[in-house]
């Protein structure tokens, strides 16, 4: 009996040594499970946040892309002294879609003759100038609104208002009659 009992007593620790490495596993195992369900519930809560804000944002204003319309290069004599100087222009225009395309196909003469004005009343030191062909652009941009039945305001109306109803009521008239055309794109600007 003796050999007997000398063993029982080593089985016994070797059993509770066992038995806590276990505990102490399951318990590791929950808090990183515990751990890693509330990491996911405070992100998935975050992301939602951010979904219902897009969500509106994409519910307001859908992104379609938008529709170029490239016209073809104009040669244009500038008011230079002289008249030696000229422009060879390429422009691209930003519609809001195909339809707007269409119809500016049906203007395009008018159209071109309009931009053509404007190019030949301008100098070659006006065009040389970044200021200068960004107001080129902007006039562009209102020649050719005007055809498609859209009056967009000239520069120098939009900064100096009349009166402060008359700047309300062209301010809410431009906001509900906003105009197809978006941009005035230059693919190629060439002055001799």
């Amino acid at each position: 009996m003796s050999a007997n009992t000398p063993a029982t007593p080593a089985a016994a620790p070797a059993k509770s040594k066992k038995r806590l490495i276990i505990i102490i596993g399951v318990v590791v195992a929950v808090l990183v499970m515990g751990g890693g369900a509330a990491a996911w519930l405070i992100s998935s809560r975050s992301h939602g946040d951010e979904e219902e804000g897009t969500t509106a944002a994409r519910k307001e204003a859908p992104k379609i892309a938008p529709t170029f319309f490239p016209m073809e290069n104009m040669v244009v004599n500038l008011a230079d002294p002289g008249g030696d100087r000229f422009a060879q222009i390429g422009i691209t225009l930003e519609l809001e879609d195909a339809k707007t395309a269409e119809q500016v196909k049906l203007y395009l003469p008018t159209i071109r003759s309009g931009i053509l004005m404007l190019v030949s009343q301008r100098t070659s030191a006006e065009l040389l100038q970044r200021e200068g062909k960004e107001k080129l652009a902007s006039d562009v941009l209102r020649e050719v609104s005007r055809p498609l039945g859209y009056a967009l305001p000239a520069e120098r109306e939009r900064t100096k208002p009349a009166d402060k109803n008359e700047d309300e009521r062209s301010t809410a008239r431009s906001r509900t009659e906003r105009s197809p055309v978006h941009r005035v794109l230059f693919s190629s600007f060439i002055i001799q």
